[in-house]
Order: C-alpha cells, then structure tokens, then sequence
C-alpha cells in the first residue's frame, strides 16, 4: 500500500475485488496482515495509512541511527515511499543512508527515506516573518510536499516591511490553506489571517530577544489573534503544521 494514501488504496483494492480483477482471497490476505511489527525497540504501526491516510512519521530526535534506519526499513519492505523523518541530526542521517535509500534537508533536519515521486494536489503557501524562521518553515513545507501537496515559500514577508507581504496577495488569496511562521512578535499570522478566506495555521518560532521567553511571546501572541480563521500549534512545530495544511488541502474529495 501507498504510504500516504492508505485509504485510497484499501479503497482501490476493494473495488478490484468487485470487479473481479482480485479474487476475495488475496484482497482477505492484504488486510490481515499484522497492524503493526514488532522490532524490539518500536512497533511499527503498518496500517496507520488506512486509518489516516498518511503513513508513520518517524521522529528521529533520541533515536540510534541503527534503529531510525530499521523502522524505515521495514516501513519500505512494506513498499512505503517518501517517510518523514524529523528532526534527524546530518550525522544520523548519514550513519541510516548507509543502510536505507535517504534524502538529507539540513536546514529542517528532516530526512526523506525511499524517495520517490509524489503528487502536488491544490496549494498550501508557507509563509515567515524572517529569514531565521525559515528552518521551521522549511520543516512545514517539506512535510506538506512528501504528503503530495503543492507548495509555495514566501520568506522574509514579516511586519517589519509589510509590502513585501502586500506584493503577494494574489499567490495568498489562491491558497486553500496557509502556513505563517513567526517569532518575536508574532503579529504575521494575524496580518494573514486578516487578508485569506482560507484556514491559516499559525506556527511560533523560537526567533528573538531575551523577552521572546523561546517563542512563548509568539505562541500566546498568536493564541489572541483576533483574525478569523487563525489555529495555532506549538513552539517551531513545523511538521504539525505542515501535517494540518495537507490534510486541509485534501479535504475536498475525500468521502
């Protein structure tokens, strides 16, 4: 089964067995097989595709390389494609290429394993205030791009020069749903949130001075935007944002 679109596949499975292109047996024989795989040191949930539609993001923090390497590849005898890995340090990445096809982002520190072709369904934009936001940016448009969404970056459009921001307007109103990347501040979400009739996913970044508290002033900022249509998730979540944009994006269809 795909690893990103699970669903559609035991969707397209079930539909080949009514035409009679798979006989019951071998469809039964798919869908039983074993959730999840038991490694010792993780269980790999095999079926999480068909419960949500995306495979298994490995979280790489705190994590042997030997042992990111051995979910990924039992993940890819499985024939999944394009697994996330986060928050991968390039020393780990290196040490699990030796054992598993990998493409290495270091700016994110997020790594691609058994890379292959992806879709690019509707349009997300990520969006940052600076150019210091842009490793979280990053990690949200990288992971919105393996979960096959077409993806735009406007970096450095903070309040600080709004025209820059102002000069986009036609590629932000395009969008189905927007990504804006902030610290200091914070304000650049409510700015967004305040031109788009699509949801905005406010991420706080850890960027800026001593009363920036690591992202904190950023985060309860975004917390009371008062512009519509404005979520928020927590401190340089990239990812979980990045995650929420895709799934947005392809709500349409889906039923």
């Amino acid at each position: 089964m795909s690893p990103m679109n699970g669903r559609y596949d035991t969707l397209q499975l079930l539909r080949q067995v009514a035409e009679g292109s798979v006989p019951p047996e071998e469809a039964l024989l798919q869908l039983k097989q074993e959730p999840f795989q038991d490694l010792g040191y993780a269980k790999v949930d095999h079926h999480r595709g068909v419960r949500q539609g995306a495979a298994e993001v490995i979280y790489g923090a705190g994590k042997a390389p030997e042992q990111i390497a051995g979910i990924a590849a039992a993940m890819g005898e499985r024939g999944c494609r394009n697994i996330l890995i986060t928050r991968i340090s390039q020393e780990a990445a290196e040490e699990a290429a030796r054992t598993v096809p990998l493409d290495y982002h270091p700016l994110p520190r997020l790594a691609i394993a058994f890379p292959g072709e992806r879709n690019a369904l509707g349009h997300i934009v990520v969006a940052t205030g600076g150019t210091s936001d842009m490793p979280v940016a990053e990690e949200a448009a990288l992971t919105a791009e393996v979960l096959g969404n077409k993806v735009t970056r406007l970096y450095d459009v903070g309040v600080a020069g709004l025209h820059r921001l102002l000069s986009n307007l036609e590629v932000l109103m395009s969008a189905r749903c927007i990504v804006a990347a902030a610290g200091m501040e914070g304000a650049l979400a409510s700015v967004i949130g305040g031109l788009v009739d699509c949801p905005v996913i406010a991420v706080p970044t850890s960027v800026g001075y001593g009363a920036n508290f690591g992202g904190l002033s950023a985060l309860l900022a975004m917390l009371n935007s008062c512009a519509s249509g404005c979520s928020v998730v927590n401190i340089d979540n990239g990812f979980g944002a990045g995650y929420l944009a895709s799934m947005i994006n392809q709500m349409e269809g889906i039923g």
